[in-house]
């Protein structure tokens, strides 16, 4: 099976990337061809960014997996057998649109973030149960999702709008 995991890693890696100018770049810039050649990957080959949680009361720092193209966020967290308290992978829309995410082939329970275009915290899907076939979605069209290990959003205190922001 980590044959199988590896070389879907590969094929993911090798995906032509499109466009998302605007949707993580918070501040609108675009990344130079400099910036790009200085990009951390993850294991699975996936650009890794810095993403901080303003909540009411502090900023909780994570360091996220971007799932850029429709073959990366198809895949999203699939079959990883866990998840540090300091990580996630975020999926970057370049519309906003209802959100509609399942845990099918997903081994680890995981709390799920919905985020609008401004950056806020529309809502939060706790402690999703992996394998379910049942649809987890937003309440109203948004920009990105962020999933990160269950249980993290209550014990930070991490809840609807709160300001998520990230390079």
């Amino acid at each position: 099976m980590n044959k199988i995991l590896q070389a879907i890693a590969l094929t993911l890696m090798l995906l032509p990337a499109f466009s998302l100018s605007g949707c993580y770049a918070r501040t609108g810039e675009t990344a130079t061809s400099n910036q790009q050649s200085e990009t951390t990957l993850s294991e699975a080959g996936l650009r890794l960014v810095p993403l901080s949680i303003q909540t009411s009361d502090a900023v909780h720092d994570f360091v996220v997996e971007v799932a850029e193209t429709s073959a990366q966020q198809a895949r999203g967290l699939m079959f990883r057998t866990e998840i540090p308290s300091d990580k996630g992978m975020i999926f970057p829309f370049p519309e906003d649109r209802v959100a509609s995410f399942w845990m099918k082939n997903t081994v680890i329970p995981l709390d799920i973030i919905f985020i609008r275009r401004d950056g806020t915290i529309e809502s939060v899907a706790a402690n999703t149960t992996p394998y379910s076939l049942d649809s987890v979605r937003s309440n109203e069209p948004v920009a990105t999702v962020l999933e990160i290990a269950a249980g993290r959003a209550a014990e930070l205190g991490i809840g609807p709008g709160d300001t998520v922001t990230w390079r």
